[in-house]
């Protein structure tokens, strides 16, 4: 049985917006303005102390979808700022969080999804801004794809900080893989670059793609949100 979701990436820049203002509730009503089925947040806690969460609880209990557990700390929803968000109605199989090597520290966000009766698997993860460190990060996460069980399709979404198109760390995916870059997300408020990526393993099929640009998404990070609609 097939199944076709919308998936999005967003760097919330820990919910500071291009004002200078830390806003949560503008971050959230981004998200409602995307309405993706799986959202990869990268910065989404807060770097120091007990990396809490920077969008509240209570908050995520009242939107449409649920964080995946993947945390190590009680009052983060991420790891290393990698959260995951998943629509209430998808069942989640498996969630965990990876290392990625690095000087400081990185990781990633997985989990194992069922919809429809199909399962497949979700990365989010925020890369390095150096491009040997960012090379053996991808290594490093498509080695934990090789030891996870085959039969599951992949999709990993973040800010890869790439500015090349195809070229530098994305050279390091396989033929089997694709990589989409929606259109320029960053900085949000006139976007050139696209550092914000998608890359699917084999078994997905690409309907849809762009970058969310509205008057809030402007100033809500230094970030533009990016979507596809997928099908498998």
């Amino acid at each position: 049985m097939s199944a076709t979701l919308t998936f999005a990436s967003y760097n919330i820049h820990k919910a500071v917006g291009t004002d200078g203002v830390r806003d949560a509730a503008r971050i959230l009503t981004v998200l409602r303005e995307i309405d993706a089925d799986v959202i990869a947040l990268q910065e989404a806690d807060l770097r120091f102390g007990q990396r809490a969460s920077v969008l509240p609880r209570a908050a995520l209990d009242d939107s449409p979808w649920r964080a995946v557990q993947v945390a190590r700390r009680a009052r983060s929803i991420g790891y290393h700022g990698n959260a995951l968000l998943v629509r209430r109605n998808l069942e989640v199989l498996e969630g965990s969080s990876l290392d990625i090597p690095t000087l400081e520290p990185r990781g990633a966000a997985c989990a194992v999804i069922r919809h429809q009766g199909t399962d497949f698997r979700v990365i989010g993860t925020h890369l390095d801004l150096s491009g040997v460190r960012r090379s053996d990060q991808i290594r490093a996460i498509l080695r934990y794809v090789d030891r996870c069980e085959k039969n599951c399709p992949t999709i990993l979404l973040g800010d890869f900080n790439q500015w090349t198109i195809r070229w530098g760390a994305i050279r390091r995916f396989a033929d089997d893989w694709t990589v989409c870059a929606p259109g320029p997300s960053f900085p949000s408020r006139r976007p050139i670059a696209r550092l914000d990526r998608i890359a699917f393993s084999s078994g997905w099929k690409l309907l849809k793609q762009g970058v969310h640009h509205s008057h809030l998404s402007a100033e809500a990070s230094d970030h533009l949100p990016i979507w596809v609609r997928a099908q498998i």
